[in-house]
């Protein structure tokens, strides 16, 4: 275990939980069918309005990625496919089929985890995920880089109004931790291939699980395009812009991204789970 994650602060409101032997930094919000919430570079805030709206509809699971916020990130746990054991372990031991909401790093954890354990998962809510490749040209990016774009142009591709991006000047001690070990995390679970799978892509149209593709009309980080392909990948799939949002639609507009959520749950019978 790193020092950074002995030292890593927790957020206010958050619990601890042990699955498959590793702490997990979790927020927990409602009751009822299970809602397991997978965040994007940085972890959910625990007053971050989404997770109250998404609690209305649920029992909502927001846990910190191992690395990321106060989940310590155990010695040789650094790919993407450790995430997807780890959380295959957790939809374990919630007993009855999830639903799963992916958040741009999140997102392609969420899309992984649903090859990988489809019957443990009831429905499927991708929200500007990262993970595939849909260019044919090498020399063509899909995904901005995250690690070597100036922060000032990171923040004016991932919101639509980029007042909203976080003020590194003026957050605290601790909060800086929490982003400086998600940074660290996010370079170690994605620097190469930057920020997707190559084999992902091709394997899409097994995803047979109802799934909602959500984006953010002003994405610069991922384009609407890149998530029509991404959609157009999963047979089951449906796909929806949300307006007057960037990157982190669940940030920017939570009521819409809640409602367009609540809408496709309730399209959704109950299904049941399959050890």
């Amino acid at each position: 275990m790193s020092v950074t994650s002995l030292l890593a602060p927790s957020a206010e409101g958050a619990t601890a939980r042990s699955v498959a032997g590793i702490t997990l930094e979790v927020q927990e919000r409602g009751a009822g069918r299970p809602i397991l919430v997978l965040h994007g570079p940085d972890p959910l805030a625990e007053d971050a309005p989404v997770l109250d709206r998404l609690g209305a509809l649920g029992s909502v699971i927001a846990p910190s990625h191992p690395g990321f916020g106060g989940s310590p990130r155990p010695e040789g746990f650094e790919t993407v496919y450790d995430l997807v054991q780890l959380y295959a372990a957790l939809l374990d031991e919630i007993g009855t089929p999830a639903v799963v909401v992916g958040c741009s790093f999140g997102g392609w954890i969420a899309a992984e985890l649903a090859l990988a354990s489809p019957q443990r998962i009831a429905g499927l809510v991708l929200v500007d995920p990262l993970g595939i490749r849909i260019s044919a040209d090498p020399l063509t990016r899909d995904i901005m880089d995250f690690f070597n774009t100036h922060p000032r142009e990171i923040n004016r591709r991932s919101w639509h109004d980029p007042a909203r991006a976080p003020d590194y000047d003026a957050m605290s001690d601790a909060a800086l931790i929490r982003h400086a070990r998600a940074r660290d995390a996010l370079c170690l679970y994605g620097w190469d291939p930057h920020m997707y799978n190559p084999r992902l892509h091709a394997w899409l149209h097994r995803i047979k699980i109802p799934t909602l593709v959500l984006w953010g009309e002003s994405d610069a980080v991922v384009t609407p395009d890149y998530g029509r392909a991404y959609a157009a990948a999963i047979p089951s799939a449906a796909f929806a812009l949300i307006a007057d949002a960037g990157h982190h639609p669940e940030l920017e507009q939570p009521a819409a991204v809640t409602e367009q959520v609540a809408a496709f749950l309730n399209r959704q019978p109950a299904g049941e789970f399959v050890r």
